[in-house]
């Protein structure tokens, strides 16, 4: 027990300092070469890593700004999508998801989600279209890709854009392709505890298409391509060189870091499958990157309150659903048709789980959880 009469944290959540110490001469060396060149905005290292990160995610196009929202944002404004405009969203998520059609005049239209999967539920999107939609935002949460065969192929049917909410899934692959490159666009998110995260807030946008790509590019730098030529309502979003510069350095870790949050998720698949916790499902065509290992309990908080006093560090994503915030008391939602994500926010646990757990932390986190549940 620390001074303070807090339990002492024995298992961190995500210890981003550890991960840090692991490659410092690195970050340290991409910071030397930013600050001796000078070039702190649209220069040669974002360029690289856009490049590289479009190669990772085996797309053409990637366009770097300033963080997750500013991308979901940009990628529909590109598209025209604005007011009068409705959006299908999963009925859970963060909501950055939801602001983004929101920033751009539109309405966030809830779809309930997997019982399984928490991603959003192909079966229930045909209810919830009507001749205003123009777009499905497509969540990979806690890193498991989304349905994106059955969600491409109710976007196709009704002309509707698939965009990619990938904020939490840094190289999943469904069906053997890699997101962000799955539907018309992809958002990801670089804030510092993600799979690939920064070191402060960044995003990115991923395509197919060259000429969004290009329409990305003049949105994030004021509309213009050439300076103080602006062709169109644009903003300030850029990602900067310094975390260009450390997300580079990044990009080859990540894969191995990904592996190990898959062999710690199959640790607690394999320790805690008969206790009475509902462990995540991963659909058969799904290989995701395990950003969170989230269960689900109906006293989670008797759970959390036990691990708190093991000195486990655990969280709540997200204790409240987008639809049931201040910012969208307007909204006309009609929660019956949400039954599964209104359930969620009561149930959700996630548990530690990062590329610098130890096995001994993580058998400390099993071993307290078996204490609980038997």
């Amino acid at each position: 027990m620390a001074a303070t009469g807090q339990p002492t944290i024995e298992v961190p959540f995500y210890d981003l300092s550890a991960l840090h110490r692991q490659i410092r001469p690195e970050l340290d060396a991409a910071y030397r070469d930013v600050l001796d060149e000078g070039q702190l905005i649209l220069g040669a290292h974002l360029a690289r890593f856009e490049q590289a990160f479009a190669r990772y995610c085996e797309v053409p196009a990637c366009v770097g700004v300033a963080n997750g929202l500013d991308a979901l944002q940009l990628i529909l404004e590109a598209f025209g999508i604005g007011h009068g405009d409705e959006v299908l969203v999963p009925g859970c998520t963060f909501i950055a998801t939801w602001l983004a059609v929101t920033r751009v005049g539109g309405t966030p239209v809830p779809v309930d989600v997997h019982p399984q999967s928490c991603n959003m539920d192909p079966a229930k999107v045909r209810d919830a279209v009507t001749p205003r939609t123009r777009a499905i935002i497509a969540v990979h949460l806690y890193g498991q890709p989304a349905d994106m065969t059955a969600l491409r192929t109710l976007a196709d049917e009704y002309g509707l854009r698939l965009i990619e909410d990938a904020a939490q899934a840094h190289g999943a692959r469904w069906a053997g392709r890699r997101v962000g490159g799955l539907g018309h666009a992809a958002a990801f998110s670089f804030y510092p505890g993600k799979n690939l995260g920064a070191l402060g807030d960044g995003g990115a946008v991923t395509t197919n298409d060259p000429a969004l790509a290009e329409s990305i590019r003049r949105l994030r730098n004021y509309g213009a391509q050439v300076k103080y030529q602006h062709e169109s309502v644009g903003a300030n979003s850029r990602l900067d060189e310094l975390q260009a510069a450390f997300l580079h350095v990044k990009l080859p870790y990540l894969d191995g870091w990904n592996a190990r949050r898959a062999h710690i998720a199959e640790r607690y698949r394999q320790a805690l499958a008969t206790t009475p916790l509902m462990l995540p499902w991963v659909a058969p065509d799904a290989d995701p990157v395990w950003h969170l290992y989230v269960v689900r309990h109906p006293e989670r908080d008797r759970l959390r309150a036990a691990l708190t006093d093991a000195g486990i560090e655990t969280s709540v994503h997200y204790p409240r659903n987008p639809g049931d915030q201040a910012a969208y008391a307007h909204l006309p939602i009609d929660r019956a048709r949400l039954p599964v994500a209104q359930t969620l926010p009561n149930e959700l646990l996630s548990l530690p789980i990062s590329p610098v757990m130890t096995d001994d932390q993580v058998a400390t986190v099993i071993g307290a959880l078996q204490a609980v549940l038997y």
